[in-house]
Parts: C-alpha cells; structure tokens; sequence
C-alpha cells in the first residue's frame, strides 16, 4: 500500500507549501484562514502517514 501513504505524504508537504507561499505572496502570516487550511491538510497528511507506517509494520510483524 505504497500509493495511498505517498498521497498522505505530499498532502503534508503541500501543508507546509501552501502556508509559505501564501504568506509570502500576500504578507499575512497570522491570517486565520491560511492557518486552519494549513492545519487540516497538515493534521491529515501527519495522521494518514502514521497510520499507514503502523500498518506497514503490524503487516511486516505477522508475516
């Protein structure tokens, strides 16, 4: 399950991407709306990653 952990991955990165990029092209760095969109998309690429690693590892472990 390689693709699925991949798509949580980028989704992570994109987090971080997007609150830089954004507050760098519109100088808001305490704009409430960049951070819960970061805060979504970072809180579930971090959890989908997690999840899928200890999948991996219980999978790896019981065979």
């Amino acid at each position: 399950m390689v693709v699925p952990k991949v798509f949580y991955m980028a989704l992570l990165v994109f987090a971080v991407a997007f609150y830089f990029i954004w507050s760098a092209m519109f100088g808001a760095w305490t704009d409430l709306a960049v951070y819960t969109v970061t805060i979504i998309l970072g809180g579930l690429g971090l959890v989908g990653t997690l999840l899928y690693t200890i999948r991996e590892r219980e999978e790896a472990e019981s065979a």
